[in-house]
């Protein structure tokens, strides 16, 4: 019987490909999404397809969005899925996890009807309920093999009482309800808010953009029209063009929200609906904009080559994504800086704030920042309690490299250039005149091009290699250096993080090296006592204890008590801050002038 069941499993397979390479390339496309249960969280799919010319077809599920380097399986969420001819059920065999192999020798069209659960809140991930429906498409749209570049047509019937569409997909005709993407890519790139959203629009240099706001909140429109203006004006300065003509921002405004993701002429965002009332709590919000608007350049047309075209399938592999992602946090808090939105002190703690944020990593001394890139499909996304132990983030390692390449450049080339020419070159050379992304070794090119000289060793040490940063050389060309705040103390510390569960303090991450990690305290211990003091309060557990110090540490772990002897050792972190050279030069001030734009 097993051997019966995988004999007609290969033998399907062996049919699906022989018979997808015959398709019509002349086939229509149309879906139809329906939400006749918002509120239990799903979107009801009919997907018809005519022009068909082939004994079976095989319909696909990405398993990934592009921006978001994570296999999320979206095939996961489809159910009740079937397919007919002119009412007719049609012969239907899914045959791998995000595959449906349907019969379609003798049919001209073909209609799929399938259902998808949407409950899962993020920026990359489809969430519907009786508020609304937000359709990351990926996970909503089956596409047919071997036609990924067919246009389709997208009509949506609203729940209830929604009235509104906001998309950066054409609209057909003078319905807003009915939409259109030249090819799967764009569709796939093109995200779907649908509801009771407040929209509002501003145009800048030609490009029409939209705003629109799901959730409320106490934002300030005509304030974010004028500054959101500022911020695309200048990130357009730094390319010499906007390739869009029009533009959506969707954003997601819940209690506590966050993050972001980038697409070809759109973005979504999630933000807090009552941060906007607070200076940093707008300005995290402008930087977030920013950061996401600046892949519209960086990372969506001009990119590493390995992203784009996408194989929806499998991973994606680069080990430039502190370029695509890093280089864009750097600019994200430097695009707001030339617009005098922040102030030079408060963008200085945004550059410091990535130096603490890498430094006090223990995995920056394990994961160079092009390994972070290359492993970001299975440890990025996927983090448990050693990730801070063994890897970085290649936004904030990518953000640093950004920082002091500018410096570098702007230094080399007294003033004549800077980071802005390589961006421009690269996206003018690659995707506007080779029409393909960049190798990495084409990428080295065009900063050495700027930089005037090779940059192997900076390569090695910063990028494939996880050598100490030296700050006060970098800062240095611009008349700055860093002081550590911490550099005289000599606190103690267990080096563990902690969460109190129900009054019991519960170790969640113990930081390589530190005491606790030489002298065996464990993730999920309680600290139950020290020196048999009940541990009540986590923040006075080492009260009157000196580096050096020899405690007893009682833990429950398991349903055991046992007591650790533990050595205290003198914490490791570090808190940076940028200062002025009190006798700085005047090519000093110069760089200093370029570089913050003053």
């Amino acid at each position: 019987m097993k051997k019966f069941r995988l004999t007609t499993f290969i033998f399907l397979i062996a049919f699906s490909m022989g018979s997808i390479a015959g398709q019509a390339k002349g086939a229509q496309i149309s879906y139809k999404v329906t939400f006749p249960e918002a509120q239990a969280h799903y979107a009801d799919i009919e997907m018809k397809i005519s022009g068909l010319n082939q004994k079976a077809t095989n319909l696909k599920m990405p398993v990934w969005t592009p921006g978001s380097y994570l296999i999320r399986e979206f095939a996961k969420s489809i159910e009740g899925f079937s397919a007919s001819y002119k009412g007719d059920a049609l012969s239907a065999v899914k045959i791998n996890k995000n595959t449906w192999h349907i019969g379609t020798a003798g049919v001209s069209e073909l209609t799929v009807k399938y259902r998808v659960y949407a409950f899962e809140i993020s920026v990359r991930t489809s969430v519907i309920d009786a508020s609304h429906g937000f359709l990351s498409t990926s996970g909503i749209f089956l596409y047919p093999e071997g036609m990924l570049n067919q246009p389709s047509t997208i009509n949506i019937v609203p729940y209830k009482n929604w009235d509104k569409v906001s998309t950066s997909l054409e609209q057909v005709g003078n319905d807003q309800f009915t939409v259109k993407a030249p090819n799967y890519d764009i569709l796939f790139d093109s995200p779907i808010e649908v509801g009771n959203q407040d929209v509002f629009g501003f145009d800048v240099a030609g490009v029409k953009y939209e705003v629109c706001m799901y959730g409320g909140g106490n934002y300030d429109k005509e304030r974010l029209k004028t500054d959101l203006t500022k911020i695309i004006e200048q990130q357009t300065a730094v390319f010499g063009e906007n390739p869009n003509k029009r533009y959506v921002f969707i954003v997601h405004n819940y209690q506590r929200g966050g993050g972001g993701l980038e697409h070809l002429s759109s973005t979504v965002l999630g933000a807090s609906r009552d941060a906007y009332g607070t200076e940093r709590g707008y300005e995290g919000f402008l930087g977030l904009a920013s950061h996401e608007h600046f892949h519209l350049w960086n990372v969506k047309r001009l990119r590493p080559i390995a992203l784009g075209p996408f194989d929806y399938e499998t991973e994606n592999y680069t080990t430039n994504l502190w370029i695509a992602e890093g280089f864009t946090a750097y600019y994200q808090d430097n695009i707001v800086r030339r617009t005098n939105l922040y102030s030079v002190d408060n963008y200085l703690d945004d550059v410091v704030g990535n130096f603490n944020m890498l430094d006090n990593q223990p995995g920056a001394k394990i994961q160079s920042a092009s390994e972070s890139s290359f492993d970001a499909w299975i440890k990025f996304y996927r983090p448990n309690e050693n990730s801070a132990n063994t890897t970085i983030s290649y936004y904030n390692k990518g953000a640093v490299i950004g920082t002091l390449l500018d410096l570098e450049i702007i230094n080399d080339s007294d003033g004549k250039y800077s980071l802005d020419d390589v961006m421009k070159y690269m996206y003018t050379e690659y995707y506007k005149n080779r029409k393909r992304g960049y190798t990495d070794a084409e990428f080295k090119l065009g900063l050495e091009k700027f930089a005037g000289k090779k940059l192997d060793d900076f390569y090695k040490k910063y990028i494939n290699d996880v050598d100490q940063v030296d700050y006060d050389k970098f800062l240095g060309y611009a008349g700055y250096k860093l002081n550590n705040e911490l550099a005289n103390s000599n606190t103690p510390s267990l080096g563990i993080s902690s969460s109190n569960i129900s009054g019991k303090i519960i170790v969640s991450a113990v930081a390589r090296n530190s005491a606790a990690w030489v002298d065996g305290i464990n993730v999920n211990d309680e600290i139950a006592a020290i020196d048999g003091t009940p541990v009540t309060d986590p923040t006075a557990i080492l009260n009157g204890k000196n580096v050096g110090d020899k405690i007893n540490v009682t833990v429950n772990r398991d349903g055991k008590q046992l007591v650790l002897p533990v050595t205290l050792l003198k914490s490791t972190r570090v808190k940076y801050k940028i200062e002025a050279i009190a006798d700085a030069n005047a090519k000093q001030l110069e760089v200093r002038k370029r570089w913050l734009r003053q």
